[in-house]
């Protein structure tokens, strides 16, 4: 299932919660080696929205990834985690299909208690204490978007204005530029300045080996 048809040896990517499958495009952008694979229960509202047929996918129960040990270079997880109902048995499959030296990359939410179909929302802490459980060393967490404007975005969703603030998905948003600037102010380390931003994001991303 995880060959690759242009010949040599693939990177594997597997991206977990894939949903409508929207990432498929931006990875196959990285090269003509890599196998994007996308992996998904059978029925959720993203789910549904798929439509394409230029991407391979693979349907798993929630619990039990169905494919073999040490096949696979990344699992890429975008804001799933708190959408999974059993997260300890996912994160141990997912450390189960990992080679040797994968890696585990991701966000999840933090301060989003209802959208979609949401059961979790994470410390940093604690999903740190769930990669350590299944397995996973060198875990990295970072500071995504801050809650308030997170909360903000949310509330401009309701008169359609929140794509007025997507950018901070993919550059600093607004609390974490002042928690940047006050900490550098006061001459504090980088790992304080993001400790502090972790107390008030809304999401972070994570990154963890195998």
């Amino acid at each position: 299932m995880l060959h690759s048809q242009r010949g040599g040896e693939s990177f594997v990517l597997i991206d977990l919660g894939c949903g409508d499958g929207s990432s498929y495009d931006s990875f196959c952008e990285l090269g003509n080696n890599l196998h994007w694979v996308g992996l998904d229960i059978s029925d959720s509202p993203e789910v549904r929205l798929r439509n394409r047929r230029d991407a391979q996918f693979c349907t798993y129960d929630g619990r039990h990834i169905p494919l073999a040990s040490c096949s696979v270079d990344m699992v890429y997880s975008h804001q799933v985690f708190e959408h999974v109902r059993h997260p300890q048995e996912v994160l141990l499959e997912t450390h189960r299909i990992l080679k040797e030296g994968g890696c585990l990359v991701g966000s999840t939410s933090h301060l989003e208690p209802f959208h979609s179909r949401s059961y979790w929302n994470y410390t940093p802490f604690g999903f740190c204490a769930l990669l350590q459980a299944a397995g996973f060393r060198d875990i990295t967490v970072r500071p995504g978007i801050d809650g308030p404007t997170l909360i903000f975005r949310r509330l401009l969703a309701y008169v359609r204005c929140a794509k007025a603030l997507d950018g901070f998905f993919e550059r600093e948003s607004p609390l974490n530029l002042m928690i940047e600037g006050l900490g550098r102010l006061c001459g504090a380390s980088v790992p304080r300045i993001n400790s502090v931003k972790l107390i008030f994001c809304g999401q972070f991303v994570f990154t963890a080996k195998k």
